[in-house]
């Protein structure tokens, strides 16, 4: 009698990769980000797949437009964990002294910015950043997910 259970995990390495600090670089780690998850059960238009594309699309954004420093790319990592349900998206630039805040900014109803955060805030159930060694900093939002259904594969 087999009294032992085995865990045995099917999920891929996270995805690391460098991209260009430009909108086309940001739009790529995005679809790629998309196709990741895709690879892992979650269909472009699942729930998780929606949410960490838009999560990865405002942090590759913000890496893009504030992190940006010449002659540096921004990188992304995103790691699923199935067993606490999570996507861990993380943005890295080289930009060390433009950290994002701490919480997300009001943004003013007319305003044709500032709600990047706000979108982060809402899709993660933990957001922040880290100074990163030896240049920049890591921005990384943590996206709840539910397990991929034979539904969702199909």
């Amino acid at each position: 009698m087999l009294t032992e259970t085995m865990n045995v995990q099917s999920e891929l390495p996270p995805l690391v990769a460098q991209f260009t600090s430009s909108p086309r670089g940001a739009r790529l780690a995005r679809q790629l980000a998309v196709r990741h998850l895709e690879e892992q059960g979650y269909p472009p238009a699942s729930d998780a797949s929606c949410a960490v594309a838009l999560v990865v699309a405002e942090l590759a954004a913000n890496a893009v437009l504030h992190g940006r420093v010449p002659g540096h790319d921004f990188g992304l990592r995103v790691a699923l964990d199935t067993a606490a349900g999570l996507v861990r998206v993380e943005v890295a630039d080289a930009a060390s002294a433009k950290r994002p805040p701490t919480t997300p900014p009001s943004s003013a109803p007319g305003g044709e910015s500032g709600r990047g955060l706000l979108l982060v805030d809402a899709l993660a159930v933990r957001w922040g950043s880290a100074p990163r060694h030896p240049l920049g900093k890591k921005v990384w939002a943590e996206v709840p997910i539910a397990h991929p259904t034979p539904f969702d594969r199909a």
